[in-house]
């Protein structure tokens, strides 16, 4: 029963969004309401309320017929088999990033608990490191890339993609797992420790298993992070054939094709939904290690 009212709140959810945006087209001021604006001056002043017209704010079921329309006119397929495809391949980079982020992750979640100094010393570091915008994040990565591939090792674009995808991913793992590592109670560390047992098995046999509930949020929640910064990272080195690349390209003909732009943007979201997802399958096999289980 909590699994269906889990899976109805967030239909919900989804119908409460729709009901809101269509809403406020109705009643919105066509022109949007801007602060500050001044008569026969273009872009002066403030805008607080978006325009409401078709171009920039189409009706949700335009939108939904536009995926079924050809991308680009002429025999180009659907717009929703390009979106799909594009998704494919920022889907695979973001994995890649992923579970890079998961094992610099976990490294540093081991040491930070193995030694409190260290943890005094990375802890504000790793926090620091979130507030670095990858629009500026993602050019210098890859100006790195393209001086590694120059001096004849192989780089592709898509690395570059998959390390800023990681950057984001690490964050949340290293937290979980530092949380996690340290939540066994000092009796049972204690008991540990009257078996004689060293570092190695009490971390396999005890903080592992009880690290659990704190790590399977936050894999899904690098999971999700992986894909955001996969899709930024795309836009901002202009990498073709994933769905970042595809957000701007329609964004650009947003004027004339107002409905195009939301199709790689819907399916940005259900990128982030089957990689949390798919991570969260990884709490079927562990479904006994749960209980208590943090949230992300």
């Amino acid at each position: 029963m909590r699994r269906w009212s889990a899976i109805l709140w967030g239909a919900l959810g989804v119908l409460a969004v729709a009901v809101a945006w269509e809403t406020y087209k109705f009643l919105g001021p066509t022109e949007g309401v801007t602060l500050g604006a001044v008569d026969g001056e273009t872009g002066s002043g403030v805008m607080i309320l978006p325009r409401t017209h078709d171009r920039a704010m189409p009706h949700l079921w335009d939108m939904v017929a536009r995926l079924f329309e050809s991308t680009s006119g002429g025999s180009t397929p659907p717009l929703w088999v390009t979106v799909v495809s594009a998704a494919g391949v920022t889907l695979g980079i973001a994995a890649v990033g992923w579970l890079i982020g998961v094992i610099v992750g976990m490294l540093l979640g081991l040491v930070m608990q193995r030694w409190r100094l260290a943890e005094a010393g990375l802890l504000p570091w790793i926090v620091v490191s979130q507030t670095v915008p990858l629009i500026a994040f993602a050019p210098v990565v890859n100006a790195i890339g393209n001086q590694v591939s120059r001096s004849g090792v192989p780089w592709e674009q898509w690395v570059s993609v998959a390390v800023i995808a990681s950057y984001l991913a690490f964050f949340p793992v290293a937290v979980g797992a530092l949380r996690g590592l340290g939540s066994p109670d000092a009796i049972h560390v204690d008991l540990m420790r009257t078996y004689a047992a060293g570092y190695g098995p009490t971390l396999l046999k005890l903080r592992l298993p009880a690290a659990v509930p704190y790590l399977l949020p936050a894999l899904r929640l690098a999971a999700a992070n992986a894909v955001i910064g996969a899709v930024v990272a795309e836009v901002s080195i202009g990498m073709r054939g994933g769905i970042g690349r595809m957000l701007i390209q329609l964004a650009g003909q947003g004027s004339s094709d107002p409905a195009a732009p939301w199709g790689p943007t819907f399916g940005s979201i259900a990128l982030g939904l089957v990689a949390a997802g798919s991570v969260a399958l990884l709490g079927l096999a562990l479904k006994n290690y749960r209980r208590g289980e943090a949230t992300a």
